[in-house]
């Protein structure tokens, strides 16, 4: 009876892995800040443009391979990357496909960060994340 259970299990751990990794990413896919660039001085609130090369965007909810949508991440490290991206004022979802977004920070230097989800707001796997950049809203 025993080694039944265990064989269950065993069997069962390579479904159980699959529904906890996000969606295959594309080979050579690249994920960056366009603007603002690292170091910059800004006023708020200002646009940050998002960059992808070698993949596309879609909206949340849309299953499309090669795809995913942006989520900026302000002042947090990368969060979690077997989990769905949270959803507050530190981890922004842009999952209308957006490329680009109007923000809004207080005074001071903040982080800003972007990582790719798939349709379930699931980062990809290997994940897409850009390089961190700081800037300083006056």
């Amino acid at each position: 009876m025993k080694k039944t259970i265990i064989a269950a299990v065993v069997a069962t751990l390579p479904m159980a892995t699959a529904a906890l990794a996000g969606t295959a990413a594309p080979q050579g896919a690249e994920l960056y800040i366009v603007a603002p660039t690292d170091g910059a001085v800004v006023t708020a609130p200002f646009t940050v443009r998002f960059g992808l090369k070698g993949a596309g965007v879609a909206p949340a909810g849309i299953e499309k391979a090669g795809t995913g949508h942006h989520h900026l991440l302000i002042d947090t490290p990368v969060p979690n990357l077997a989990e769905p991206i949270p959803s507050d004022d530190n981890h922004r979802h842009f999952g209308g496909g957006q490329t680009e977004a109007e923000i809004n920070l207080a005074p001071g230097q903040h982080t800003l960060q972007l990582l790719l989800g798939d349709h379930n707001h699931i980062p990809h796997t290997p994940p897409l994340i850009s390089r961190k950049i700081t800037v300083t809203v006056k």
